[in-house]
């Protein structure tokens, strides 16, 4: 199984901030990708908006690594994405609904699970997030 750990922030403030994302792909104990980014500025800049593009760039990180046909666990501290990916809440916010479709889009012929864990266990992905942060100032 490969297990996928994404985070997301927007720090100084949120919304309106420097939105960050940082994502660890493993097989077992084994790092097989990890990433972070800054993925935007300003205006249209929200926590939620940077959760769901370290799943989008995680995602696309499976994909080029032709990791497809694997079975995937997705593991977020974020309510929001878990729940709306799952199937379990609707997607109500203009600025998300694309990114979330897009999501649900590249996970269409996966086989892909979400689960929701505390924040205090995705210390990996919010390092790699808080890390992209840091380097911006």
């Amino acid at each position: 199984m490969i297990e996928v750990w994404i985070d997301g922030l927007c720090e100084p403030i949120n919304p309106g901030g420097v939105a960050c994302i940082g994502y660890i792909i493993k097989k077992g104990e084994k790092v097989l990708a990890k990433g972070s980014e800054v993925v935007g500025r300003g205006e249209g800049m929200t926590s939620n908006m940077a959760e769901y593009m370290a799943l989008i760039r995680a995602l696309e990180k499976i994909v080029h690594l032709g990791l497809t046909r694997q079975e995937i666990l997705i593991r977020s501290d974020s309510k929001l994405v878990v729940n709306q990916m799952s199937g379990d809440w609707a997607v109500k916010a203009p600025l998300i609904l694309p990114l979330y479709r897009k999501a649900k889009t590249m996970t269409g012929a996966m086989n892909i699970r979400f689960n929701w864990v505390p924040r205090e266990q995705n210390t990996e992905a919010d390092i790699l997030s808080r890390a992209a942060y840091q380097s911006t100032c």
